[in-house]
């Protein structure tokens, strides 16, 4: 089974190559970063792996890689990634020794990485199951933790044919769980050593909101009015929020930060609302009801102003991730496709976050979320849920503490 399922990684890795050949621009970031490996350092130095898929990935194992930098110092640190996404936009992060793309996971190629750095742990972030890597780190020793894993029944492990799957996972010396029904699946097979502590992303943006500075000129344009914050908005939410806009109270304001922020986007949005003022011209515009947030970076501080926030894509693909604005304790509506994220079915269930399928059901949910009562309790769900979510890093660092002190 080990030698088909290399194959298949060949053979997936040469179609990636083929579609570089014939100019696809991601699949030649894939192909030539993975050129440009190191070679092998000293023996004498220490690493720990983290590996992340890409970018939201990378959110996870951040804060396990910040606990590593405080608590062991001595520690190097390797961050590789397996997208392009996610590893030209962290390819500099400073608290990672060394960056690299992940070669992809043949026997060959698991050996050459293991003679290439002195590992005395590893940790995979929730999806990533490479099984030649886990093998090579099994092979030499090395412990493998797998942390904010979230699995489903219908995942291969848990099918007839899963078996070489299932025997893989054995190897994993400890899996740190987001619910207890992945740590039931787990335990259905036969694997015992598992934490249920969440998601170590909420640590991330706890932190985070902790540490929020504040935007005198965003200020200035609340001018004490209720705000809410509409955060990677796509065309379809934007048509909604948008026909809200034109008949929103006078006491209340929206600040619109659009996924898409090209000119020719920010654009269309002007043609839908002429009085949107962009956060670029807000300096020399008059104050309107409407603001456009036309650059990155600031998004996840803007969600301090929110009485409530509206996250898009939920009426494309799926929504993007809710941590950011529940952080800060606000209520989050969105559009009908979420169940992808935990998170948000779970804020559903309780009431501090709401699904709509419309213009007549975003009216109605924006209408109680301005009804004071009705907010401070969806706030304060918010809250508490987040409260339950925190610690997964602390957990996480406790167990590797017993296994790095056992190694040295």
């Amino acid at each position: 089974m080990r030698f088909l399922y290399s194959t298949a990684i060949r053979c997936y890795a040469l179609g990636i190559r083929l579609a570089a050949f014939f100019g696809h621009a991601k699949a030649k970031q894939w192909v030539e970063g993975r050129r440009m490996l190191p070679e092998s350092h000293p023996d004498d130095t220490r690493w720990v792996w983290i590996h992340a898929a890409s970018l939201g990935e990378f959110e996870q194992g951040r804060p396990v890689i910040e606990a590593l930098k405080a608590d062991y110092p001595q520690l190097k640190v390797l961050l590789s990634f397996f997208s392009p996404s996610g590893y030209e936009i962290r390819k500099d992060y400073p608290l990672a020794d060394e960056v690299l793309y992940l070669p992809s996971d043949t026997p060959q190629h698991a050996s050459q990485w293991m003679k290439r750095h002195h590992f005395v742990a590893a940790f995979f972030v929730k999806y990533e199951f490479w099984y030649n890597y886990i093998k090579a780190l099994d092979d030499a020793g090395v412990p493998l933790f797998y942390i904010s894993v979230l699995l489903q029944p219908d995942q291969y492990f848990f099918k007839w044919y899963g078996g070489w799957f299932r025997r893989q996972l054995h190897r994993v010396d400890h899996f740190f769980v987001q619910d207890e029904p992945t740590a039931a699946l787990l335990h259905s097979i036969g694997i015992e050593q598992t934490t249920v502590c969440g998601d170590t992303r909420f640590d991330r943006v706890a932190s985070m909101a902790g540490q929020a500075k504040t935007y005198p000129v965003i200020e200035r344009f609340i001018d004490g009015r209720e705000c809410v914050v509409a955060g990677s908005t796509w065309p379809p939410d934007e048509h909604l929020l948008l026909r809200f806009a034109e008949k929103m109270p006078s006491t209340y304001c929206l600040v619109l930060a659009p996924h898409d922020i090209s000119e020719t986007h920010i654009a269309q949005i002007r043609r839908l609302i002429p009085s949107a003022c962009l956060y670029t011209e807000l300096q020399h515009s008059q104050q309107g009801n409407v603001l456009v947030l036309n650059t990155i970076g600031m998004l996840s501080e803007i969600y301090q102003y929110a009485r409530f926030v509206y996250i898009g894509g939920g009426f494309g693909v799926n929504i993007h991730n809710i941590q950011e604005p529940v952080s800060f304790g606000c209520p989050v509506v969105f559009g009908p496709k979420y169940r992808r994220f935990k998170e948000a079915s779970d804020l559903v269930a309780l009431g501090g976050a709401f699904s709509v399928t419309g213009m007549e059901e975003l009216d109605r949910i924006f209408a109680l979320l301005m009804d004071d009562g009705f907010c401070a309790h969806a706030s304060q769900t918010c809250c508490q849920y987040l409260g339950k979510q925190l610690g997964a890093t602390d957990a996480i660092m406790e167990v590797f503490s017993s296994f790095f002190h056992k190694k040295c």
